[in-house]
């Protein structure tokens, strides 16, 4: 279980690197007219984390997405065991 210090690192971690991003106009220049995405990683004493942000128009690209993400998470869980 991620202890409560480790938690607040993370979200800190996120949320300065999401307000880096969302502080600067020229980060979402040509980008995409309907889909975007942002990922960000770090660790704390334990271990490391990612967190990936997408936005998209389409419902189906953020799914997409999300299975991929797990098949690939599955297939890692399994490798490593």
């Amino acid at each position: 279980m991620i202890e409560k210090e480790d938690a607040v690192k993370v979200l800190q971690t996120i949320a300065e690197n999401l307000l880096g991003v969302a502080g600067n106009g020229s980060n979402f220049q040509r980008l995409p007219d309907d889909y975007w995405g942002y990922y960000a990683k770090g660790h704390d004493k334990k271990g490391k984390f990612g967190v990936i942000v997408t936005y998209s128009e389409q419902g189906t690209d953020v799914e997409d997405l999300l299975i991929m993400y797990r098949d690939w998470a599955d297939k890692n869980k399994k490798d490593s065991s």
